[in-house]
C-alpha cells in the first residue's frame, strides 16, 4: 500500500491524523449500517418466500377451479361474465423506511368484492374460482410491492459494502501508512537534531 504523497511535516501529520479518525469512524458508522441493512434484506426475503408458497398454494387451487368453471358453464358463457366484471383498484405510491432510510414502493387498494353477474344458471364453482383469483391477485400486488423494496434494498447494501471496503482495504490502511511514515521521518529528524545539538555543545567546551 503507497503512502499519500504528502510532505513529512507535522502539519500534515496532524491533518492525516484527522483523516484516519473520519475514515475508521465512517468505517464503523457504514458497517453498522450496512449490518441493519442487511437483516432487514433478509427479513423480506423471508416475507417473499412465506409469499411465494402462499401464491403456489392458490395457484394450485386457482387453476383446476378455473378448469372445472369451463367445463360446467362453457367458453360462452364464462366470456359473457367476463365483460360484466370489473373491478378498479387503486394504486398509490408508498414511502418505506428501513434503516433510517427511505425507499419507494406501491401500495395497491384491493377493491370490495362485488356481484356482476346473476347467481339463476351458474354453479357455486363459478364464485369459487371468482374467489381464488381475487386471492392470487390480492398475493401477487403484495409480492410486487415487497420485491420493489427488496431489490432497491439489496442495490444499497451493495453500495454500502463497496463504501466499506474501500474504507477498509484502502482508505484508511493508506492513511495509517501515511501516518507511520511521517511519524518516522520527524522522529529521525528529532534524533538527528538531538546528535547535532550534542555535537555543538561537545564543540563547544573544548573551545
Amino acid at each position: 500500500m503507497a503512502v499519500q504523497n504528502v510532505a513529512p511535516t507535522k502539519s500534515n501529520l496532524l491533518a492525516v491524523k484527522e483523516q484516519l479518525a473520519v475514515s475508521t469512524n465512517g468505517y464503523e458508522l457504514l458497517e453498522e449500517k450496512r449490518e441493519i441493512l442487511v437483516r432487514e434484506l433478509m427479513h423480506l426475503v423471508e416475507k417473499v418466500k412465506l409469499l411465494e408458497k402462499d401464491i403456489d398454494k392458490v395457484i394450485a387451487d386457482a387453476y383446476p377451479a378455473f378448469k372445472r368453471m369451463l367445463l360446467q358453464e362453457g367458453t360462452e358463457k364464462i366470456e359473457r361474465i367476463s365483460h360484466v366484471v370489473h373491478y378498479d383498484f387503486g394504486m398509490t405510491e408508498k414511502k418505506v423506511v428501513i434503516g433510517g432510510m427511505s425507499f419507494s414502493s406501491m401500495d395497491v387498494v384491493m377493491p370490495e368484492k362485488e356481484l356482476f353477474y346473476s347467481l339463476l344458471g351458474t354453479y357455486s364453482n363459478t364464485d369459487e374460482t371468482i374467489n381464488k383469483f381475487f386471492e392470487l391477485l390480492s398475493l401477487l400486488t403484495q409480492m410486487a410491492s415487497i420485491r420493489t423494496i427488496v431489490w432497491r434494498l439489496a442495490a444499497e447494501v451493495k453500495k454500502t459494502q463497496r463504501r466499506v471496503n474501500a474504507l477498509d482495504k484502502l482508505i484508511i490502511p493508506q492513511a495509517k501508512e501515511t501516518k507511520a511514515y511521517i511519524e518516522s521521518v520527524l522522529e529521525e529528524r528529532e534524533r538527528e537534531n538531538v546528535f547535532v545539538l550534542k555535537a555543538l555543545k561537545k564543540k563547544n567546551k573544548k573551545s
